[in-house]
């Protein structure tokens, strides 16, 4: 069937007008939206904040937990789903424009064939052209302004893609690998040696220490993947004051340098602790010293020092505590940082901007910020070196934690630009290998366990389980099992690696030449808690208060307990006791047994989502406000 010119001019002109129509409707709802999301934080709802101070007045209201559970998932469901639909929405405005201009150049090219035309006075014809012409800008005007929209829209949460890695040549021929960031080029630059250093007497903030006194009247599918190298640097370390005398393991598992313990794993190797304080009375309560900046990071210990940080808007601080008496000794600011951004860090109140706790060899401490400052200090408080990693793209903030493994300083660093893991070098804060990985942004903490066989530094995050080896950033191992925001890092013992996430699964991995999985489950997941694995047991918390225990070759689950609060803080174990701090700050002890064994609770007195850091006979809690010792 043949169509005449005018049929054709007809069929062009009607498809013309429904995409152009169509671009109109998707241009519309493209602007309305951006303009929505930048009124409104799509993940911030005064609901969901509603029903959470309600929990924290009743933290046994179980209606409660379920309900902020479904709304927080409804929520989450809907942002990601936004998101999509906002992609989607601006590839459809571009092929609804792109069929408006062929369909408009077909038909115009068809009229220029029409003798008619000739007849057209050519003053109304140039009257016609020029109204078109309007049309066209004005109508292009609003599409560009709809696609721009569109983009702009998808701030909260870029795609998980990093930008192209540029490949340098280290001194010693290396391979030196940086990531480019569009707006945010972060120079690798090290303030090394000629930083500003931290005077030890500058005048501290009021507020001294104060012995507690007692109140009046007392009381997936499995996958082993081939290693691959990682492109890192050659150069070698020069010792210093900080490598001169690295320390042995025996000094490591004597005091409480990282984040859940000498190996992050939340085994103190301690025997003794106390399991019950009274702050109102001041039984075994040592001292209380107030912290003068806020931050969720525990605190961590060496010697007679015990280190924590805080940060606001205006300033990021270390603070060093005496352990003896809670006096603080100095604090350091991590400022005149090259690269540092200028422009404010967004993250949400319940991570905020100090939330990665410090790591501490005994020579010196170390810190890292919301908005990628990572800094080392001496024991007295002069900063050694000082660099900015890049300004993570996280939308809670980031706070993964430090480790160090001889004279490295392990970073994880997954972000919505990119997800890597790097050594610095203590001395200097050099990059001295850095390994890009293909998983999603996460807030877990990395490990470093020996196997029997040989050190792995273990990561999670979605979808994978990764092992490394940490003396050069090779990938040994990895396992997809995995998904979703991970914030619990991985547990270990008897050669099997934990992971677990809300939402996902809890699964156990059995390391040997093809790790695999032994087997999993999908209830009572932690959101933010990390598994404890030790003789045979493996416990889990869930956010909403509820732990368990199960076998960690078979998975059978021997235990379940309420623990009537919600929990963030992970669990710690101490001979053959366990402690558990819940959000409001009621501190459980109980026995790492077959059958749940209460021992004891006390109530701090203020909230706190942070773990506990345990020296032999005493034990360091972080509060809101507050840091207490507690010992016998």
């Amino acid at each position: 069937m043949r169509f005449s010119k005018e049929e054709k001019m007809s069929i062009a002109g009607g498809v013309a007008w429904v995409a152009g129509i169509f671009a109109l409707i998707m241009s519309v709802m493209l602007i309305v939206n951006h303009i929505q999301l930048k009124r409104v934080d799509p993940l911030e709802t005064p609901a969901l904040r509603t029903l959470v101070d309600q929990l924290k007045s009743d933290p046994s209201n179980e209606a409660l937990k379920e309900d902020i559970r479904a709304l927080d998932l409804m929520i989450r469901k809907a942002f990601f789903t936004s998101q999509w639909q906002l992609r989607t929405g601006g590839l459809m405005l571009l092929f609804a424009v792109l069929v408006l201009v062929i369909s408009l150049r077909y038909r115009s090219s068809l009229i220029s064939d029409l003798e008619e035309l000739e007849s057209i006075e050519k003053s109304a014809l140039l009257d016609k052209e020029k109204a078109r012409k309007w049309v066209v800008y004005c109508g292009g005007g609003l599409f560009v302004l709809a696609i721009i929209a569109g983009l702009f829209s998808n701030s909260y949460l870029k795609d998980y893609g990093g930008e192209p890695l540029t490949a340098e040549r280290g001194d010693a021929g290396g391979e030196v690998v940086t990531a480019q960031y569009a707006d945010d080029v972060a120079e690798q630059a090290v303030l090394d040696h000629q930083q500003i250093n931290v005077d030890a007497t500058e005048e501290l903030p009021s507020g001294e220490p104060t012995a507690v006194q007692p109140e009046q009247g007392g009381v997936v599918a499995i996958t082993a993947r081939e290693s691959q190298q990682p492109r890192q640097t050659t150069s070698n370390i020069q010792p210093s004051a900080t490598t001169s005398a690295l320390p042995t393991t025996a000094q490591i598992r004597s005091n409480y340098p990282y984040f859940r313990g000498p190996d992050g794993n939340g085994v103190s190797y301690k025997n003794s602790a106390p399991t019950s304080f009274d702050v109102a009375s001041g039984r075994n309560v040592l001292w209380k010293a107030p912290v003068p900046l806020h931050g969720y990071n525990s605190p961590v210990v060496w010697g007679d020092k015990v280190f924590l940080s805080g940060a606001n808007d205006d300033e990021r601080v270390v603070y060093c505590y005496n352990v003896a008496d809670g006096k603080l000794l100095w604090q350091a600011k991590a400022d005149n940082i090259q690269g540092s951004p200028t422009t404010k860090v967004n993250v949400t109140e319940d991570t905020g901007l100090a939330a990665p706790s410090l790591a501490t060899n005994g020579n010196a401490v170390f810190a890292i910020f919301a908005n990628g400052d990572v800094i080392g200090l001496d024991m007295v408080g002069n900063r050694i070196w000082g660099r900015n990693l890049g300004k993570p793209e996280n939308y809670y903030g980031h706070s993964s934690s430090l480790i160090l493994y001889k004279e490295f300083l392990i970073v994880q660093y997954d972000t919505n630009r990119g997800a890597k893991v790097m050594a610095l070098s203590v001395n200097d804060g050099t990059t001295k290998w850095e390994t890009t990985r293909d998983v999603r942004i996460a807030w877990s903490s990395p490990i470093i366990v020996n196997t029997g066989s040989r050190d792995e530094l273990i990561l999670v995050a979605d979808p994978s389980v990764i092992g490394y080896d940490p003396a050069n950033g090779e990938e040994l191992w990895r396992v997809d099992c995995i998904g979703g925001e991970v914030g619990a890092s991985a547990g270990y013992a008897d050669g099997v690696v934990f992971a677990a996430n809300e939402y996902v699964t809890f699964a156990a991995i059995k390391l040997g030449e093809t790790p695999e999985i032994i087997w999993e489950q999908q209830e009572l997941l932690p959101e933010a808690s990390s598994p404890l694995a030790y003789n045979g047991l493996v416990l889990t918390m869930t956010s909403y208060g509820v732990g368990a225990c199960y076998d960690i070759l078979t998975g059978e689950k021997y235990w379940e307990a309420e623990f009537n609060d919600a929990i963030y803080g992970s669990p710690v174990l101490v001979g053959d006791n366990v402690y558990q701090m819940t959000n409001s700050g009621k501190l459980w002890v109980f026995k790492m047994a077959k059958s749940f064994q209460k021992v004891a609770e006390s109530d701090l007195g203020e909230q706190s989502v942070c773990t506990p850091a345990i020296i032999e006979g005493k034990m360091f809690l972080r509060g809101y406000e507050n840091l207490y010792c507690i010992g016998n």
